[in-house]
This record gives structure tokens, C-alpha cells and sequence, in this order.
């Protein structure tokens, strides 16, 4: 039987609140209980609402409550690395691999086309749209533009 690994993934997009305080307690008690490690992976990709200094603060609060990760990005071990944004290269691969093999697409709407699309399939029995399977074939992506169009979107995207 594999050893138990259990993962804690704060954002750090502020403070660690009670929820996740419950959580970090819940998964450490049941690793060490179980002879396990506890990892904490922090989930640093949404930029827009990262707040410089919570990743220090998240490891104040876990110190204050008595837990030390196993592996973080303070600790590293042999699964590094642990911040989600240190892993787009790796993610990266696998990403493609689907795509190639016909499982994933390339989705090359703004935020405004997103809008768009929230207002004009917004009905009564679905007030909140979302870009799903029924709306895909309408939207900009790998599946309905042209393989010329997808290259030159795919030329203009910021580097990850």
C-alpha cells in the first residue's frame, strides 16, 4: 500500500481564513495519524488577485497553528515544484498532448466575446450562460477557425 499524501493548495490571493485553517487541520492530522506527509502546493495562476506577502502570511498561519508542511515551497521534496505557476512548462506538455490527440482545443476568446456570449444566450430558464458545449462551435477556438486563423492567434498570445 502507497504511503498517504495529503495536499493543502491555498491561493494567495489574501489571508487564510477559517475554512482553510479547517482544512489544513483536517488533511495534517489525517496524514500524521496515518504515517503520511502533508504537502502544501500554492495555486499562484490567477495573477489579477495575487496580494504580495499572503504566501508568507499562509506560512505564518500554518506556523501559529503548530503544522509544518512535509513539502512546500518552503520545503522542497522529490515532487517540486510547488507552486503552480512554476509548473506551466510541464503542464504545458500534457496540454498539447491532448489537443494532438483530439480531447482538448485552443480557446482564443477576450473577455468581451465572453460577455457577448453571456448576453446573447442569456434566456429565462438559463439566466447565467456558460461557455460549455452548447455554446463552443460559436465561439473562437481550435475547432471552428481555420488553421491559418488558430496559427495567427496563437502567434499574438503572451508568453506563458
Amino acid at each position: 500500500m502507497s504511503k498517504v499524501r495529503v495536499r493543502f493548495a491555498p491561493s494567495p490571493t489574501g489571508g487564510l481564513h477559517l475554512g482553510g485553517v479547517r482544512t489544513v487541520l483536517y488533511n495534517y492530522l489525517f496524514a500524521k495519524k496515518q504515517g503520511g506527509d502533508f504537502i502544501v502546493r500554492i495555486e499562484d495562476t490567477d495573477q489579477n488577485r495575487f496580494v504580495a506577502g499572503a504566501e508568507d502570511y499562509i506560512f505564518n498561519c500554518l506556523k501559529w497553528c503548530g503544522v509544518e508542511p512535509d513539502e512546500s515551497p518552503v520545503h522542497e521534496g522529490p515532487y517540486a515544484p510547488y507552486r503552480q505557476s512554476e509548473r506551466k512548462e510541464l503542464y504545458r506538455k500534457y496540454a498539447e498532448q491532448l489537443v494532438n490527440d483530439g480531447f482538448a482545443y485552443y480557446a482564443f476568446d477576450t473577455p468581451e466575446d465572453l460577455e457577448t456570449m453571456r448576453n446573447d444566450f442569456k434566456t429565462a430558464e438559463n439566466p447565467s450562460p456558460q461557455y460549455d458545449g452548447n455554446v463552443r462551435m460559436r465561439m473562437k477556438n481550435s475547432l471552428t477557425l481555420l488553421e491559418d486563423e488558430v496559427k495567427s492567434y496563437w502567434l499574438k498570445m503572451p508568453a506563458m
